[in-house]
């Protein structure tokens, strides 16, 4: 299946690497691992200087998420990491008052 999408690790590498390290600390181990494989599907929009957060899936905007959503807050040394996950899919990164995040840049 080919995606358009690129893995947030490939535009975000700092940001998973800590993602999944934070998440083994929590004990979520499943979602440790899958985390490395999100894909980049938007970023949030809400225009406020201090949010950086992105959708890894699509989700219809302003929409709750439903049955079998759970959210998964981590303890970062700066700012505020949450995941919202829906049966065990990570659909959205929170990501508010940290340091600007590096992007870089993804070739097809």
């Amino acid at each position: 299946m080919e995606h358009d999408q690129p893995l947030v690790r490939d535009v975000f590498p700092d940001l998973i690497a800590e993602v999944a390290t934070l998440l083994q600390e929590e004990g979520e181990s499943e979602l440790a691992v899958s985390v490395r494989d999100v894909r980049l599907v938007g970023e949030c929009g809400c225009g406020d200087d201090f949010c950086q957060s992105i959708w890894t899936e699509d989700h219809p905007p302003g929409q709750p998420f439903g049955v079998g959503h759970r959210c998964v807050p981590l303890l970062p040394s700066k700012g505020t990491l949450v995941l919202d996950v829906v049966d065990n899919r990570i659909m959205y990164i929170e990501i508010v008052d940290r340091p600007p995040m590096r992007r870089r840049s993804v070739e097809r």
